[in-house]
């Protein structure tokens, strides 16, 4: 079967109309936040070298800054600011998905909007602007009837600039809980989907370049006089935006939102707790493809309701605890400190997903490792990659400071590239997953850890405070505490490794509930 032949365009094609209304209608908006900040600025910082070359220069910085990052700094400050207006007015907002996304994506559309405006304007013959003077036109009047008319192709050309960057870096404001086109490229390289990565890179594309040709016939209907061109411009760009946000805007409300991070397991995790809620009668979507960070701050804040994290994470990330204790103490402690929280604590799935260092089965014997503690003697002299957060984690310190592991280099790359990466001796070792299925289909080996410098990470299911109380929710959702266990796990998440229509996450969801749902 081919790429082109396979079922699962279908099942990317579903879900376009969400995906694709809630593109629009986030990069609309950052696109509109834009144009009404970078438009008057230029106007008013045209004849003002200093303040020009200052904005300039921010609008440029602002450039160099990862869209990725620029779109995650927005949400802890966002969630501050909520924390304060709350305290201070009593009013409070969501700092999740689409305010953060707006905000960083309007700060990305500002430099050639800036840019062009500011050339346009200073770009008018002088002659024209003492013209209009002269025949008792104020500044007002000139800069309304004369400049901003003759500079208008110029800004046009800012904006269709403006535009393709914003519809084009809103596919990275996935992380942060903005559904947009990105969702098929996120999910297709954590599952090995690559019918929805270029399904999304497409849509994409194809968006950006719509808008821009229906922009470019603005600005030649403006350069030629042509009120047809711009006319026919503006309605393609109006019968646009409604094909894509009317299909979305009479659906109700969605329900109870199930959280997921950016790795398979929970994609199919999600999917499987999404399916017990609709089976108990309970309207759910998933919200997948959220940072770590993100999740669990979207949880307290009640934007999504239960999404399963490890207790590990949570020890480390959220409690800042270096220590490491027994599993059940770290569990009550943990519980104890989530319910100061009002976050509920419903239980463990079943099995232990931890960080863990994998080498290759044949490697390992010929060194004659089988511990961290042997593979420090060895470390010097061999690379290790993890992914874009391991070495940054409290746990890869532990590992350090436990071991004195000193490898020759380290390297970041995607989850699932890591397993074929150390198998094909591309690098030495990685920071893998225990859970994960990969370890067997490449035949890779799990080092011990003697001195216990990684905590336990049990997979625990979180509600949030507004679900405290919810008996229905509780009741669809504790048939799967303490079943799943970690061998039906590594499984699972072997199936959603594969590249066919039964390795998508809700497939491998409904195989899952098959295989505990008797148990």
């Amino acid at each position: 079967m081919s790429l082109f032949t396979d079922p699962r365009w279908g099942e990317a094609l579903s879900h376009l109309p969400d995906y694709l209304g809630n593109h629009v209608r986030v990069s609309l908006a950052a696109l509109a936040l834009g144009l009404a900040i970078s438009l008057p600025l230029a106007i008013l910082t045209r004849n003002r070298p200093a303040p020009r070359g200052i904005l300039l220069a921010l609008a440029s910085i602002v450039q160099t800054v990862p869209g990725l990052a620029l779109l995650a700094l927005f949400y802890p400050l966002l969630l501050a600011a909520a924390s304060l207006t709350l305290a201070w007015f009593g009013i409070s907002f969501s700092a999740f998905g689409f305010l953060p996304a707006m905000l960083a994506l309007a700060l990305y559309s500002m430099l050639p909007v800036l840019r062009n405006g500011i050339t346009g304007l200073n770009g008018i013959d002088p002659a024209l602007i003492e013209a209009a003077e002269g025949v008792g036109m104020t500044a007002r009047q000139s800069l309304v009837l004369v400049e901003l008319p003759l500079a208008l192709p110029v800004m046009m050309a800012g904006i269709r600039t403006a535009a393709v960057w914003v519809i084009g870096t809103a596919t990275l404001s996935t992380p942060i809980g903005q559904t947009s086109l990105g969702n098929y490229i996120f999910a297709g390289l954590q599952t090995q989907n690559w019918v929805f990565v270029l399904f999304g890179c497409l849509a994409s594309a194809l968006l950006a370049l719509a808008v821009d040709q229906l922009l470019g016939l603005i600005e030649s209907g403006l350069r030629r006089r042509s009120r047809l061109r711009t006319g026919f411009g503006a309605v393609g760009i109006a019968a646009l935006v409604a094909a894509t946000l009317v299909p979305t805007m009479g659906r109700s409300s969605q329900g109870y939102v199930v959280g997921a991070k950016t790795f398979a397991e929970q994609y199919v995790l999600s999917a499987l707790m999404r399916d017990r809620l609709q089976a108990a009668g309970l309207p759910a979507t998933a919200r997948s493809g959220l940072g770590s960070s993100v999740i669990f701050e979207a949880l307290k804040a009640g934007d999504i309701d239960l999404y399963v994290d490890y207790s590990g994470t949570l020890w480390a990330n959220q409690l800042h605890r270096t220590d490491i204790k027994p599993r059940a103490e770290l569990l009550a402690e943990l519980k104890t400190a989530l319910t100061k929280e009002n976050i509920t604590l419903l239980g463990e799935l079943g099995f232990e997903n931890a960080y863990a260092l994998v080498i290759p089965k044949k490697r390992a014997g010929a060194l004659g490792i089988r511990t961290i503690a042997d593979l420090a003697a060895h470390a010097s002299a061999l690379s290790i990659a993890g992914d874009y957060e391991f070495f940054s984690r409290p746990e890869w310190a532990a590992l350090q400071k436990a071991y004195g592991l000193q490898f020759r280099a380290q390297r970041q790359m995607q989850p699932d590239f890591m397993y074929a990466a150390v198998a094909s001796g591309e690098v030495d070792v990685i920071a893998g997953y225990t859970s994960d299925g990969l370890i067997a289909k490449y035949d890779l080996v799990v080092l011990d850890d003697p001195r216990h410098a990684i905590p336990p990470y049990d997979a625990i299911l979180l509600l949030a405070p507004k679900r405290a109380g919810d008996e229905r929710l509780q009741a669809a959702l504790r048939p799967l505490l303490g079943k799943i266990d970690i061998a039906t796990m590594r499984e699972a998440n072997l199936r959603a490794s594969g590249n066919d229509a039964n390795s998508s996450p809700d497939a491998v969801a409904k195989w899952l509930w098959g295989k505990v749902g008797g148990r």
